[in-house]
C-alpha cells in the first residue's frame, strides 16, 4: 500500500476530491486530510488526520527505546563489573534492560507528542497557509487509477509526494516541487 500526498487549495476542492475518490473505489477510511482548521472537515464528514499521522510519538518512542536499551546494557555491564552485589542472577540483568528500554520508549513518546510528524515537515508551510494535505492510501493496483482521476478531475490539487506507507516512521516522503518533475528526497 502506498500513501499519495496531494495539496488542495480550499475546502470545497478537498470535499470534491473525497467524493471522487469514493467513486473510484477508495473507501473513506483510506482518505485522511490534515488541515490547520479541522472544523470544516467535520462539517463535510471528511476524515481528519489522526495522531499517528500528525504527531511524531512513534518515531521518537522507537528512538527512545533504542537509547534506553543501550543505557540498560551499559548499566548492566557496569553493575556486573563494579557492582556492590555478588552473584546477581541473569534475569535481573534482563529485567533491568527491559525497564530501561520501556522507560526510554515512554520518554521518547512524551517528547514525540510535542513534535510534528517528521513526514509532515515538508508540508508545514502549506498547512499553515490554510491548504489541505490529502493522504490517500491506495493499493498498488489502485494507484494509477487514483493518479489519473486526480490529474483529470482535480488539476487544482497538486501531487505533492508519495511514500511507501505512512505508518513506518523511518521512511521519508519524496516531496515533488511545484515547478518541474524533479523530486526532492
Amino acid at each position: 500500500m502506498k500513501c499519495l500526498y496531494y495539496v488542495a487549495p480550499e475546502l470545497e476542492s478537498t470535499s470534491r476530491v473525497s467524493d471522487d475518490l469514493r467513486d473510484v473505489g477508495i473507501d473513506d477510511f483510506f482518505v485522511h486530510v490534515i488541515a490547520k482548521d479541522e472544523s470544516g472537515l467535520k462539517k463535510r464528514h471528511i476524515h481528519a488526520g489522526n495522531y499517528l499521522e500528525t504527531l511524531d510519538f512513534m518515531r521518537e518512542g522507537f528512538l527512545g527505546a533504542a537509547i534506553g536499551l543501550f543505557a540498560g546494557v551499559v548499566g548492566c555491564i557496569l553493575l556486573d563489573q563494579f557492582g556492590p552485589f555478588a552473584a546477581i542472577p541473569w534475569f535481573v540483568y534482563v529485567a533491568l534492560c527491559g525497564v530501561a528500554t520501556l522507560f526510554g520508549a515512554w520518554e521518547g513518546g512524551l517528547i514525540g507528542v510535542e513534535k510534528e510528524n517528521k513526514k509532515l515537515e515538508r508540508f508545514h508551510d502549506d498547512i499553515e497557509a490554510g491548504r489541505f494535505l490529502i493522504l490517500i492510501y491506495a493499493r498498488r493496483d489502485q494507484e494509477s487509477v487514483v493518479r489519473h482521476m486526480m490529474t483529470r478531475r482535480h488539476p487544482e490539487a497538486e501531487f505533492a509526494g508519495v511514500d511507501s506507507h505512512f505508518v513506518n516512521p523511518f521512511t521519508s516522503v519524496k516531496r515533488r516541487r511545484t515547478s518541474g518533475d524533479r523530486v526532492r528526497a
